[in-house]
């Protein structure tokens, strides 16, 4: 099977889950998606107080390594024993998820195009961008809702890695894209993507490709 691989970065809440989620539910079964979030590296031989003062925004704090190895074998056409991680916990779940090779194969994360290995292996390469304060509005919304976290906390971790990580490692990769997008919901983005996947699916389907 030949994929077409898509990289989705930008600062945290940026709306790039958002943009991931539509093309995944537009083209259904035709998609798998990658989150370079589950390659966040095991935390299980430290104490959960040490857990959380560490910077989760460095590119040091995934194994972008096994990443790399998994996106290869996607592109080969194998399936892949994906890491599953727990952000209540801080650290790796015991689970892992089965994925399997699909045409369209959707990567995200914040720091996906911060690693040239990574950039290698996508066909198109998008940035998401949003407001600043749209983006901490959106990571509070989150983090209290769906990662278990309290105020005062996600406020430290903000001031103290997210926001200076995002300036120094996150936007810079900006200029790395192809596609530079504002907001997850922009719908003249969406539909030239939309379009564009549709097409390359077609060609795939008419060389019996997929």
């Amino acid at each position: 099977m030949k994929s077409i691989v898509i990289g989705v970065a930008g600062g945290s809440g940026s709306g790039k889950s958002t943009f991931t989620n539509r093309i995944k539910k537009y083209f259904g079964d035709d998609v798998v998606v990658l989150y370079h979030d589950n390659y966040y590296r095991s935390q299980d031989g430290i104490p959960f107080e040490q857990r959380v003062t560490v910077n989760y925004d460095h590119p040091d704090a995934l194994e972008t390594d096994l990443m790399v190895e998994h996106l290869k074998k996607l592109k080969a056409g194998e399936s892949i024993e994906c890491p599953v991680y727990d952000f209540a916990k801080n650290t790796r779940s015991s689970q892992v998820l089965r994925i399997d090779p699909k045409p369209v194969i959707l990567v995200e994360g914040i720091l996906l195009l911060a690693d040239p290995r990574v950039r290698e292996l996508l066909d198109i390469k998008v940035y998401v961008e949003a407001d600043a304060d749209e983006r901490i509005l959106r990571r509070i919304s989150r983090d209290v809702e769906e990662r278990g976290r309290d105020m005062k906390g996600i406020i430290n971790q903000y001031l103290t890695t997210v926001k200076p990580m995002h300036y120094l490692y996150v936007e810079p990769t900006r200029a790395k894209a192809d596609v530079v997008i504002n907001s997850g919901k922009n719908d003249i983005a969406f539909d030239l993507f939309v379009s564009k996947i549709s097409q390359i699916l077609r060609e795939m389907k008419q060389e019996g490709l997929s």
